[in-house]
């Protein structure tokens, strides 16, 4: 039976579209700025690809509670404007001649706490739009969208980039906030927010009761280092790769941009083969192999060289890494929501990703240091190295019997 999503859906679903294209397409822009034209070194571009993770984190929970009690659409509206204003000023201070890292920082730390609010609002508000039973589908089409968007972006980015030169993919990205902010200007309807409880606020045990509940539940705690650890480590790489790629190798901006943008299609095949593999082989065997391979396939990066054997080697590596992930993602996220208490589980994912967050900042920067004190190749060498040990903190076989008592609300620590 086909689903009648209403118009309110329809520009959600629009508003979510156009931003997603618009940061995919300039994937890589701010690491390509700082490289090539403020002639930035390792360490740098590493730390302002950070500084926008370890803000969103500190971030995460204060901006919970605030857009909770709070109309969804005007959030949103507000926070793609913040993000509109912040990009656009980047190519405004290119053309004066006033560009600098510091400013870079700036809209970074910007762009990613209004992005916070945004995703938050959203969240809240399609569950409000969609009724339960087409939760999922909905979802569906957003996961699809953003596969396709991760897949076109980076290649159409290079390409203006090459064109147009290295602010015009910062432009597009500026205007596509606008753009999303008129769709959800365009829904029409009723809006939502939770009533406010005076003698409820943010407390420092709503963060260690998370953990206390992740570390209760031994699958759920190899769970959670596994994909901190994991996640930190390739995600640490990604300014060095723009480092190696666009600065010693000098790789084109289109090509850069394929680079990344044809493995993406990996992740909408391994998506689309998860439940089957875990129908046929069963889950946990799935998760293994998956997680194995996916931590295996990130050293070949370390036989980069310059040309098209470098860009074939990037595309295959990263191709057959975002394929397990494809695989991997939904089992792990499926897992993770079913061993957690529903009471619980606002704490425990926000938990999950201030965490995953933190490290992934820290190992930016520590990353950043390795490729000034050596390389950028052989700081990507050496993650590749280290991620080849994660696997053996993933769940055993004996874990997934059944979730483990979770911990209850008077277990939790209180403030």
């Amino acid at each position: 039976m086909r689903v009648k999503w209403g118009s309110g859906f329809g520009w959600l679903w629009s508003a979510y579209a156009v931003s997603t294209y618009g940061t995919w397409i300039a994937f890589g822009a701010f690491p390509l700025i700082a490289v090539r034209v403020l002639h930035s070194p390792a360490f740098a571009v590493s730390l302002l690809e950070a500084a926008g993770l370890a803000v969103a984190a500190v971030v995460a929970f204060p901006l919970g509670p605030w857009v909770e009690h709070r109309a969804k659409r005007p959030v949103m509206i507000a926070m793609d404007l913040a993000r509109f204003l912040a990009m656009a000023s980047v190519p405004i201070a290119y053309f004066l001649g006033l560009l600098s890292y510091v400013h870079l920082l700036v809209v970074s730390v910007i762009s990613g706490t209004a992005s916070i609010a945004f995703t938050a609002a959203s969240g809240a508000y399609l569950k409000y739009l969609v009724r339960s039973e087409h939760l999922l589908a909905a979802n569906g089409r957003f996961e699809g969208t953003s596969w396709v968007a991760t897949a076109a972006g980076p290649p159409l980015g290079g390409a203006l980039v090459g064109l147009l030169g290295p602010v015009v993919t910062v432009l597009a990205d500026a205007l596509s906030y606008l753009l999303s902010a008129l769709a959800v200007l365009r829904i029409r309807g009723g809006d939502v927010a939770a009533p406010r409880d005076p003698a409820a606020g943010l407390r420092a045990a709503d963060l260690l009761g998370g953990w206390r509940i992740i570390l209760r539940d031994r699958a759920l705690c190899r769970l959670f280092i596994n994909s901190i650890l994991v996640s930190g480590l390739i995600m640490a790489t990604v300014p060095l790769l723009a480092v190696l790629l666009l600065g010693e190798y000098h790789f084109p901006a289109w090509q850069y941009g394929l680079a990344f943008g044809i493995p993406a299609l990996g992740g909408f095949v391994g998506a689309r083969l998860s439940a089957r593999l875990v129908k046929r082989y069963g889950r946990h065997r799935v998760l293994t192999a998956s997680g194995w391979l996916r931590s295996l396939f990130p050293l070949g990066l370390a036989f980069i060289r310059p040309g098209l054997p470098g860009l074939l080697t990037v595309i295959i590596v990263e191709g057959l890494l975002i394929t397990c992930m494809g695989i991997f993602n939904p089992i792990y996220a499926t897992e993770r929501l079913q061993r957690t208490p529903a009471d619980h589980a606002a704490r425990v994912l926000s938990t999950w990703s201030v965490s995953s967050k933190l490290v992934q900042a820290a190992l930016m920067a520590i990353w950043g240091i390795l490729a000034t004190l050596t390389s950028p190749l052989a700081a990507i060498t050496l993650s590749g190295v280290l991620l080849l040990a994660t696997p053996l903190l993933l769940p055993k076989r004996t874990h997934f019997s059944a979730p483990e008592p979770a911990v209850s609300a008077e277990e939790v620590p209180a403030a």
